[in-house]
């Protein structure tokens, strides 16, 4: 039999999507003589703004043999138990969407149902009350899970708040332990070959050509190889998310340390807030048919809450994806596959998404169309799925009090979305998926969070005694107050761990 294995790999372009990458192929292709560079240039800079994660990226760290302290020390890390949401459903409203349930399941039925029949009753109390992770983070408190199931300190996960920047260095460092070879250099021209129009080979500026049988393109939104070269296409979404600017500025830390990142909705768009252990990350995210450049920035830096420690940053984005992730033998990852704004702190978990489905159908020389096939078809549905998410915070609201808000009000939703929405309307239920990164509770937190309340709760719930369901309630936000009084401080907790580092005075 012919040995069709490829052989040889080429990255275009550097920063967290290359470096992930690099890293994950070192790491799972260990061993079968398969050679991976990465070029980039020094002279192109790289957007690095986005510094929040999901709990996903803990696998990812994981499978590499990445030990937590050494990353969160690198990376001048802090946890992240879920996101704030403030003004979002109105003005003054505040949620927290947490990497986590709330309550137990009661005969396969979800907590939230019985919530709502208290709610009902007049007996419920926030949402917020039975969830651990929510109410550790309103107390700036962290600590990881407990080992030991059935305790309300261990129905969670986590996720780090990270400088991107530090994070695609360290990852550099693992990569090129392990084999990686990165080449300094700017790409100026891409060959294809006669017959089937395959990327052949790169050129870099001082003359030298780069081959490769599988090449990936990680050169962001520029997205050199799979849109320059070999022109896929782009499905632009901005008619259902129109943010298409974003300013950014990193400040000094002042106040406590919360383990959460928040996003505060604005008046036309949103603010993020990200704590990092020797910073903070703060960025506005705005639609430019609504507000000015200029007003952007001045907005973001009247709600700074402490100096900033560079000038602000202009960026420009239009949200969408591409028509094909993959193409011939190029495979775009990162900015270069698309772009969804970083509301929910997808960003990195989509490079993630890339990398984990093309080791799944990793090709051959052959590059078979149903390999290909499969993988677009797998990346078109966790672009959507992430897209119908951010767009459910703007449509989930009360707000018509700008241009931007009213538009939202005005919108005519994609198909999913309605579905999604008109279930939950009626009788509380969320449809599940089979690919999609966010599970049930995550839409629950933001419908609930957003004042978009259900018509119904699950009837079986009257099954349980409403003493019975009160007192089981009443006893469940006692524990989760009990164990978050329980639990240290989050900056104490950092500075007490091996992964202390701008803390560790």
């Amino acid at each position: 039999m012919t040995d069709r294995r490829v052989t040889s790999v080429c990255i275009v372009g550097g920063g967290t999507a290359g470096w992930m990458t690099a890293a994950a192929l070192a790491n799972r292709l260990a061993g079968l003589g398969v050679r991976v560079r990465l070029i980039e240039s020094e002279e192109i800079g790289t957007v690095g703004v986005g510094e929040a994660t999901l709990p996903h990226i803990r696998a990812f760290n994981a499978t590499l043999g990445i030990a937590e302290p050494e990353l969160m020390r690198a990376t001048e890390a802090t946890y992240k138990l879920g996101i704030e949401f403030c003004d979002w459903g109105r003005i003054g409203d505040r949620y927290i969407h947490p990497f986590g349930n709330y309550g137990p399941e009661e005969d396969g039925i979800p907590f939230y149902h019985q919530w709502l029949r208290l709610r009902a009753m007049g007996d419920a109390g926030r949402l917020d009350d039975y969830s651990y992770p929510v109410i550790a983070a309103e107390q700036n408190r962290f600590r990881h899970p407990a080992s030991e199931p059935g305790r309300v300190e261990s129905s969670f996960g986590y996720a780090y708040q990270f400088d991107a920047s530090l994070y695609a260095a360290f990852l550099r460092r693992y990569a090129e332990t392990c084999g990686v070879e990165r080449i300094e250099g700017k790409v100026v021209d891409v060959a294809l070959d006669g017959e089937g129009g395959f990327v052949r080979d790169v050129t870099l500026a001082d003359g030298r050509t780069i081959g490769a049988e599988l090449f990936i393109d990680c050169s962001g939104f520029r997205g050199l190889l799979i849109e320059g070269a070999l022109q896929s296409g782009y499905d632009d979404w901005s008619r259902w998310l129109p943010c298409d600017r974003a300013v950014a500025v990193p400040t000094e830390s002042r106040g406590p340390l919360g383990p959460y990142t928040r996003a505060t909705a604005r008046t036309a768009g949103w603010q993020w807030r990200i704590p990092l252990q020797h910073r903070v990350g703060n960025g506005h995210v705005y639609c430019s048919d609504f507000i000015s450049d200029d007003e952007a920035e001045r907005q973001l830096v009247d709600h700074l809450d402490g100096p900033m420690q560079a000038n602000p940053r202009r960026l420009r984005f239009t949200t969408g994806r591409r028509r094909d992730f993959w193409k011939r033998n190029v495979v775009a990852i990162g900015l270069a596959s698309g772009f969804l704004e970083p509301l929910e702190s997808t960003s990195i978990h989509l490079i993630q998404d890339g990398i984990t489905e093309l080791l799944a159908l990793f090709p051959d020389r052959d590059f078979a169309a149903e390999d290909i096939d499969e993988y677009n078809r797998r990346m078109a549905l966790h672009f959507e799925r992430v897209r119908d998410f951010l767009l459910l915070h703007y449509v989930a609201t009360e707000r018509d009090d700008s241009p931007m808000w009213r538009h939202f009000r005005a919108l005519t939703l994609p198909d999913s979305l309605a579905h999604k929405i008109d279930t939950w309307r009626t009788r509380g239920y969320v449809v599940p998926y089979q690919f999609g990164l966010f599970l049930p509770p995550s839409w629950v937190a933001v419908m609930l969070g957003q004042r978009l309340m259900p018509g119904a709760y699950d009837p079986r719930v009257e099954r349980i005694a409403p003493d019975a369901l009160a007192a089981r309630a009443a006893a469940l936000r006692a524990e989760v107050a009990g164990a978050v009084q329980a639990t240290p401080d989050h900056a104490d907790y950092i500075r007490r761990s091996p992964a202390a580092a701008g803390l560790a005075a």
